[in-house]
């Protein structure tokens, strides 16, 4: 399976947003919640926390599908993707992920947190379906 690609106006769309949802699963219940997220060089970067559900799930189970969309009654826009979720709790990766979300969102910047605090979620997409782009 080769690297899953996103057209000028999906790359657009989901720069222009901030907040998508994630659904896991374990033992086939499924779990979906509004996070926060960054799309860069193709994956999206969600910070979690050690004791979430999402969190447990995705120790389990690294499948998960995320939902970035706007619905209004005069047209549908959304990027959904099926994916693999990778934790990234410390090293260069986690502090390069650590600037970016520093730098985008206020909530970061009035708590912040260090390696070994929380983690981040790295979301490599292993399918897409867009509409409305």
């Amino acid at each position: 399976m080769g690297k899953i690609t996103f057209g000028k106006a999906e790359r657009e769309f989901l720069g222009r947003n901030e907040a998508c949802r994630i659904a896991t699963c374990h033992d086939g219940t499924p779990h979906v919640v509004p996070v926060s997220y960054v799309f860069e060089d193709g994956s999206f970067y969600i910070a979690t926390d050690y004791e979430t559900k999402k969190y447990e799930n995705i120790m389990e189970n690294h499948r998960v599908a995320l939902a970035v969309d706007v619905y209004s009654s005069v047209g549908n826009k959304a990027v959904c993707v099926q994916g693999k979720a990778k934790i990234i709790e410390k090293g260069k990766e986690f502090a390069r992920i650590y600037k970016i979300f520093h730098r985008h969102f206020e909530w970061v910047r009035e708590d912040p947190w260090e390696e070994g605090e929380a983690p981040f979620l790295k979301v490599t997409p292993t399918g897409k379906v867009s509409w409305g782009l």
